[in-house]
């Protein structure tokens, strides 16, 4: 074929066979996208968060990193986290990174300022009266909170103070590096990671099928003005427990929103119904000892065998309580 017949046969138009191809291969390039990461799936990821400018570090799932950059890691539990994909457990930007990859994908994105912690604002930096500071906080770099707002000192003269109110990592773009070490499909597993967000301790928690006993309206057929009857049905509820501890009981932000983190929790684990239980365990203690000492008042000779033990002289007591009533008689 000539150079001729070639370029006529390129501008012929496309074949229905072609076209089917071309639909066909685009069909298989959807469903591959369609196979990775979406919203809803949950994953377990490492990752490593520091400022473009100056490499600060800003998160990091990494022990050895945060202990080298000078974190408290005892107080802290720094690992993998489970992440629930679409329920903002991240920044917009780093989960469109994530989505469409799999697990073993690493990644890194820059999450720009806007989105991050928001752009520096000169008029977020105030100057206040000095006496609206705690005494012991009346010094530059003191993190403080005026008025509902959170800021930081970073100057006291005379009676005045200038105040940051800027989050510290204002104006700063972060650079994300991270690696999806597996997809999470266990409920309970999940349901960890999603609590951990809000509550760093170690719960106990599991998942249940109940079988629940619900009263349920029947409507008569051949009166519509007879009044409704109730009939009693059993009804399997998949149920979630969790066991409560001082941690989550405490938690100001589980005792205000304890309610939406359950529905969230049942919205994406396909649960019925979310039951806290709380063990408190009987015996010892301090209100154990007053008990039993509260009955051997009642039994006769409890005080006596107290005083004893605790090596106290009963008539020194006596003659001091006399002393003081003599005291009351002559006022």
């Amino acid at each position: 074929m000539s150079d001729e017949e070639e370029a006529a046969a390129a501008d012929e138009p496309e074949t229905e066979a072609d076209a089917d191809a071309e639909a066909e291969a685009q069909t298989d390039e959807d469903a591959e996208e369609a196979d990775g990461l979406s919203d809803g799936d949950f994953v377990r990821l490492a990752y490593t968060a520091r400022t473009v400018e100056g490499d600060q570090l800003v998160d990091t799932t990494d022990r050895e990193i945060a202990e080298d950059e000078g974190v408290d890691v005892e107080e802290q539990n720094i690992e993998p986290r489970v992440i629930a994909l679409g329920a903002g457990h991240l920044f917009e930007t780093v989960e469109e990174d994530i989505e469409g990859k799999e697990a073993g994908d690493t990644g890194s994105v820059v999450v720009p300022a806007e989105e991050a912690f928001g752009e520096y604002n000169e008029e977020e930096v105030r100057t206040i009266s000095a006496e609206k500071i705690p005494e012991d906080d009346r010094y530059p770099g003191a993190h403080v909170d005026i008025e509902n707002q959170h800021g930081h000192v970073e100057t006291v003269i005379g009676g005045r103070a200038r105040v940051d109110f800027n989050h510290p990592l204002a104006g700063e773009d972060v650079e994300y590096e991270y690696e999806i070490e597996e997809e999470v499909e266990d409920r309970v597993d999940r349901a960890k990671g999603m609590l951990a967000m809000f509550v760093d301790a170690d719960l106990e928690m599991w998942v249940e099928t109940d079988e629940v006993e619900e009263e349920t309206v029947v409507e008569s057929e051949d009166d519509e003005d007879a009044e409704p009857e109730t009939e009693t049905e059993t009804v399997e509820k998949e149920t979630l427990y969790i066991e409560a501890t001082p941690q989550l009981t405490m938690n100001q932000q589980w005792m205000f929103q304890k309610q939406q983190i359950a529905q969230d929790l049942m919205d994406r684990l396909d649960l019925d119904r979310v039951i806290i239980q709380e063990t408190i365990e009987g015996g010892g203690g301090m209100m154990g000892g007053m008990g039993g000492m509260m009955g051997g008042m009642g039994g006769g000779g409890g005080v006596e065998e107290a005083l004893e033990d605790a090596d106290v002289d009963a008539d020194e007591i006596v003659e001091e309580l006399e002393g003081d009533l003599d005291i009351d008689a002559e006022e």
